[in-house]
């Protein structure tokens, strides 16, 4: 075997026994069920999965040992961060039998695992996403902005407010940032940039604002891309498909085998109620396409068009109504306002507008405008104006 071409994933899940709850930390499980192994730069790699580890010796052996791996290293880490409560101030992951009385004897020192990781050899990220408590927080926060929770080796992830109770699926960090992973680039090459599916991840991830962002260093080549094909050059441009569940499909042209896989899971995704999932496919397929065409492509209005109907799908007809809106602009800009599909395009823009509760009035003006843009369409109009002479109405509950 080529051991220049062995890498390893070691799955590091940090979470105290109370906190486990019926389903053991979802995220990690989410995480290990994924095929991690797909996710290295390497012909060959090692998984190895640690839950409710117990007493930091333990797994501070298992990272020195991944660390001897030539190849490309991927820790993932879940779970929860914890100070001690007497001498606090060092960030430490608690492991399985960890409170803030005990963590600091029974949890892993962060120290101790950016240290480790960073004498590895090989190309090395460490992908993060865990909670810490109301406690820790402001302890986590400091260790954040001075460095100290992205010292040593290429860093990227989240760190968020520990719920009141344990969570029973996996968070909307690593849901999103595996599906982002799995769909890949199909112009990167064979590797992916994990600073760009991070962003990713984050953009389509809905998080709360006290988010704390981790984003550290290059790690080389680590991420595999499962769509790498060929030179940029040597692809052919990609068209994208029409959106889904619309009421007036717009023209669908042909599309790469991957694409046409792409949009039926999205939709599933979609339909199942997994809405932050089929927001982040449909993110990425149109972040390769605006590259790819530009932001004024008929291409890139179609993906506008795709995320304006996943809006509608998951309930959020605000945001469907700018985007639909968006997509007509586009159209427009390009046909004309003689052009069919803008004019579908804007009518169901009306149609999420006329279901945009207490949000419609902000809307109203960004419409009525484009609908003067086109012939024959004062009644949509005027019933746009007739909304903004009312004023707002009262929110019903």
């Amino acid at each position: 075997m080529d051991h220049l071409t062995h890498g390893c994933v070691l799955l590091l899940d940090g979470t105290p026994d109370r906190r486990r709850g019926l389903v053991p930390n979802p995220t990690a499980h989410a995480v290990a069920g994924a095929g991690p192994r797909g996710f290295l730069a390497a012909a060959t790699a090692d998984v190895v999965q640690l839950p409710a580890m117990a007493g930091p010796q333990s797994v501070l052996a298992y990272l020195r040992d991944a660390a001897t791996v030539p190849g490309p290293l991927l820790v993932w880490v879940t779970g929860h961060l914890m100070v001690p409560a007497r001498k606090g101030g060092e960030v430490h992951l608690a492991l399985r039998d960890s409170t803030p009385a005990t963590v600091r004897y029974t949890g892993l020192p962060w120290e101790w695992l950016t240290r480790t990781l960073g004498e590895h050899a090989g190309p090395t990220l460490l992908v993060v996403d865990v909670e810490a408590d109301r406690r820790s927080w402001p302890h986590v926060a400091a260790a954040v902005r001075d460095g100290r929770l992205t010292a040593g080796p290429a860093v990227c992830g989240v760190v968020t407010p520990s719920p009141d109770r344990a969570p029973a699926e996996a968070s909307p960090y690593t849901r999103s940032l595996l599906t982002v992973l799995d769909l890949g680039h199909p112009t990167a090459g064979p590797v992916l940039d994990p600073a760009l599916m991070h962003q990713l991840a984050l953009d389509q991830a809905g998080l709360p604002e006290d988010r704390l962002v981790l984003r550290h260093g290059t790690p080389g080549p680590v991420l595999a891309n499962p769509v790498h094909v060929a030179p940029a050059s040597a692809v052919p441009a990609p068209s994208v498909p029409a959106p889904v569940a619309a009421a007036e499909p717009a023209r669908q042209e042909p599309a790469p085998a991957r694409e046409e896989d792409a949009l039926p899971r999205i939709l599933a995704a979609a339909n199942a109620g997994r809405h932050n999932e089929a927001a982040a496919m449909a993110a990425a397929w149109e972040q390769q396409v605006l590259r790819r065409h530009g932001p004024q492509s008929a291409e890139a209005g179609l993906w506008i068009e795709v995320r304006a109907d996943l809006a509608r799908l998951a309930g959020d007809h605000p945001r469907a109504a700018e985007l639909w809106m968006s997509a007509a602009a586009n159209r427009l800009a390009r046909g004309g306002p003689s052009d069919a599909e803008a004019v579908a395009a804007l009518k169901r823009a009306h149609y999420c507008w006329q279901h945009s509760g207490d949000r419609a009035p902000m809307l109203a003006p960004a419409l009525l405008a484009l609908w003067e843009r086109v012939p024959g369409s004062l009644d949509a109009a005027a019933d746009v104006r007739a909304r903004l002479a009312e004023g707002p109405r009262p929110v019903s509950r």
